[in-house]
């Protein structure tokens, strides 16, 4: 079904005088907003996943390459006391 056919079906319900809701029209919104939730749950449940697997590998990228020490010089000290 269409946005249209969706917007067509709205307008001839709201035109009766009075407004009759159709037999299966609550059935099918809780269903609809059943699973929207359930999707929203599991979308929330991955993206926590993701940020804890996130700070895992930094932390463990962190304790073995250590950034916070100071590399070990490449050049030699200058000679004294010759």
């Amino acid at each position: 079904m269409s946005l249209r056919d969706r917007e067509a079906a709205v307008r001839r319900i709201l035109e009766r005088t009075p407004p009759e809701v159709p037999p299966g029209l609550c059935g099918d919104a809780v269903r609809r907003g059943g699973r929207m939730l359930r999707r929203r749950t599991a979308a929330r449940r991955v993206m926590w996943l993701v940020l804890l697997a996130a700070v895992v590998a930094f932390l463990v990228w962190a304790s073995t390459a250590r950034p916070w020490v100071e590399p070990p010089s490449e050049t030699t000290p200058p000679l004294t006391g010759w």
